[in-house]
């Protein structure tokens, strides 16, 4: 039977299906050190985990028994993809399952930047009664501008086109645009022609900082911030200096360079108490119908990742996903992408008097993952005869 451990408050929903297809499952509330990782997976198959959970090159090197991570999240950057890929462990994550949630925040941010609501709201529970039409203003008409046209940006591109927004958008890779969104050449032009600005990009070193003083300063006077990305795409105390100096008329946060592992109080941020600014604790995605998406998206990965082996949707092998026919057996094999390992499999197979009744291999410049099906039992000798190869990484009996 598969072990399945699953961290940091998955839905319920993922364990179901998991107990549906008969794993076996233990959930933890929290998330793990690297140490208590290393000391906790030896045993499992599976992991699931979420952002706050850390799998570094030590824990790969220690968790023989796992062959996949799922990430029940957008981003995978608290995974080492390359560690992962050494250890032949394939990594999925759930890339569209929170689009909706994210993309609705963002349009009720601008709405709320743009009518000063998070500050009349803050006054009056002070007891403040403040009723002023100044510096506010509909979104109809106003430009929009957004950085990674991606999955969610495309979506925020829809909802701000219904609302009567004008939307430009700049992509590192050339997009199609969504109704009458057009695309720009440059950042630079982005930021200079919109009302609003919100990004949508991964976390790399390409992007890290990649909004600082000199993009906040090729912003239009009074333009409005949105970053609901990731933490370190923003210079914070830059940000903060053009907000103070009203530069920008305010801005909206979702996302932070160092966030904590849990819920607490006294989280500090230099904006605190600034008017015009949107502060939440990384809750883009965090909507129940998102979470549910998310549980069923990358468990149903996973389980059939485990029964077929396929790895259509990866995010760090070659993707196959072959229809498994149950009257016969498979096996699958990562292993090093140098020549002749198809070679020496088959003559393994061959010495084993197995019939291959079909085979289908995948390879990137490093990676080979192949699948087998053979016509009678796999044995735990023949397994071990393929792992033996110097070139072999993971072989796993798929069924």
């Amino acid at each position: 039977m598969q072990k399945v451990l699953l961290l940091e408050n998955i839905h319920p929903l993922a364990r179901d299906l998991f107990l549906k297809d008969g794993f076996q499952v233990d959930t933890l509330k929290g998330a793990l050190t690297e140490d208590e990782l290393i000391a906790k997976l030896p045993g499992y198959d599976v992991l699931g985990i979420r952002s706050k959970t850390y799998l570094t090159k030590k824990v790969f090197e220690a968790a023989k028994s796992v062959s996949t991570v799922g990430c029940f999240c957008v981003g995978t950057n608290q995974v080492d993809l390359k560690a992962a890929r050494e250890a032949g462990v394939v990594v999925f994550n759930a890339p569209f399952s929170n689009t909706r949630s994210v993309a609705e925040m963002v349009l009720a941010e601008i709405v709320m930047l743009s009518r000063k609501l998070g500050t009349r709201n803050n006054e009056m529970h002070q007891g403040v009664w403040n009723k002023s039409s100044a510096q506010c203003y509909e979104v109809r008409g106003k430009t929009l501008g957004i950085v990674g046209y991606g999955n969610i940006g495309t979506q925020v591109s829809y909802l701000a086109e219904a609302f009567g927004m004008r939307v430009i958008f700049y992509d590192i890779v050339s997009k199609l645009p969504l109704g009458n969104a057009k695309p720009m050449s440059t950042l630079e032009e982005v930021l200079n022609g919109s009302d609003f600005v919100t990004l949508h990009v991964p976390a790399t070193e390409n992007t890290r900082n990649m909004i600082g003083e000199t993009e906040l300063a090729q912003m239009k006077e009074g333009a409005c911030l949105i970053n609901a990305s990731r933490g370190d795409v923003v210079d914070i105390p830059a940000l903060e200096a053009a907000i103070r100096s009203k530069k920008l008329g305010g801005c909206a946060l979702d996302v932070y360079p160092e966030e904590p592992e849990n819920n607490m109080k006294g989280y500090p941020s230099p904006l605190m108490g600034v008017e015009n600014v949107i502060l939440t604790p990384h809750i883009g995605g965090a909507t129940e119908e998102a979470q549910v998406n998310i549980g069923r998206e990358v468990a149903s990965t996973l389980i059939r990742f485990v029964q077929t082996g396929s790895t259509l949707r990866s995010v760090n092998f070659p993707q196959i996903d072959v229809p498994l026919d149950r009257n016969n057996t498979r096996l699958t094999n990562v292993h090093q992408n140098v020549k002749g390992v198809l070679k020496d499999i088959n003559r393994i197979l061959s010495e084993y008097g197995a019939n291959i009744q079909a085979q289908s291999l995948h390879t990137d410049r490093e990676l080979g993952y192949l699948i087998v099906d053979l016509n009678q039992p796999i044995t735990e000798d023949l397994i071990q005869s393929i792992q033996q190869l110097k070139a072999a990484i993971r072989t796993r009996r798929v069924s």
